[in-house]
């Protein structure tokens, strides 16, 4: 059996194993949200049965879930705030298609491409207005302001990042404040919202909360990683990201602690922007030969620890155990 096979063996059991435990609350969850979205308006209707079929690993609300899990019970209000929170996640992904003219999202063609730029826009927009009735629906002002304030949050994300592309950056406190803004954050208020459905103490709960950021933070480093490697479909590194002047950690780490000519003209290709294929494939090349990928995995992995170290002070049960393994999973996902 090949270490690839086996990593992928491994994060598909870790993945289906807590969506398997968590099956009927996810099921109940998912028909919440069939149900707000229902409308009479056929075209909206089309467009938002065509969405829902595809509903990827839905972490996020798992997280909503996993948390209350932790501390006590899934009731009504967890429920109506996971779905929230994967409504309004689902409505920036919308959003951020139509920014980045992007025709696919995980080989899925999308919304604009489909349709247009404006039904897309609008279809999101009813996204996000439905996750605030859905957070009304937990009857706790708590988790409308917390959903207001994440909408705030990952709009400014998103701008950062816009603004990092324009700039070329590759300052790597930047970075992170960016991937906290529009990754980090979500998964924060995941955690919040669904312990706040509990008798979790607020020292608890920020525990968690901190864990899930360093989760957020890790899961963004680890998808930006993916676009550095081979695409099996297309039969070369994806360089996306570069195309859109995204310059991600692995990147960013190594022309910053590189010196000489070899430095220097990475960093020229950089501030030109508009790069050729070529010119993407040699910056890939310098990511990986000057240690970039390592310094991101090195990254991970203390993120990873300090994840632990927090979760030793929460309820020891099987809950925290699927915390743990969530990380991990996060580190070695192959997708």
């Amino acid at each position: 059996m090949s270490g690839i096979f086996l990593i992928r063996k491994m994060s598909k059991t870790t993945i289906e194993k807590i969506r398997h435990r968590l099956g009927a609350e996810l099921d109940a969850m998912n028909s919440l949200i069939r149900t707000s979205l229902a409308t009479s308006d056929p075209l909206m209707g089309r467009v938002v049965e065509q969405y829902l079929r595809t509903k990827g690993k839905q972490i996020r609300p798992l997280l909503v879930l996993l948390s209350a899990r932790l501390f006590g019970d899934i009731n009504d209000s967890t429920l109506h705030a996971a779905a929230s929170l994967e409504m309004l996640h689902n409505a920036t992904l919308i959003h951020d298609d139509v920014v980045d003219n992007a025709d696919y999202r995980r080989r899925t063609p999308t919304l604009n491409k489909d349709f247009d730029n404006r039904i897309a826009v609008l279809v999101g927009d009813f996204f996000v207005s439905t996750a605030l009735q859905e957070a009304i629906k937990t009857k706790d002002m708590k988790a409308v302001v917390s959903v207001a304030e994440l909408g705030k949050e990952l709009s400014l994300g998103e701008i950062d990042q816009i603004s990092n592309a324009r700039e070329r950056s590759i300052d790597e406190a930047r970075y992170f404040d960016v991937i906290g803004k529009k990754t980090a954050s979500l998964f924060m208020k995941c955690v919040k919202m669904g312990a706040e459905t509990t008798d979790a103490t607020p020292a608890e709960i920020d525990s968690l909360v901190e864990y899930a950021r360093l989760l957020g933070l890790c899961f963004q480093i680890k998808d930006d990683i993916f676009d550095y490697y081979e695409d099996v479909e297309v039969g070369k590194p994806t360089g996306n990201d570069l195309r859109e002047n995204k310059i991600s950690l692995p990147l960013i780490h190594a022309v910053n602690s590189s010196a000489g000519p070899a430095s220097d003209s990475m960093r020229s290709l950089l501030m030109r922007g508009d790069l050729s294929d070529a010119e993407i494939a040699v910056l890939i090349d310098f990511a990986k030969t000057h240690g970039g990928i390592d310094y991101a995995y090195r990254v991970m992995e203390d993120m990873r620890v300090k994840a632990a170290r927090l979760l030793e002070s929460l309820p020891a049960n099987e809950w925290r155990d699927d915390f743990a393994e969530l990380f991990a999973f996060t580190i070695r996902r192959h997708s």
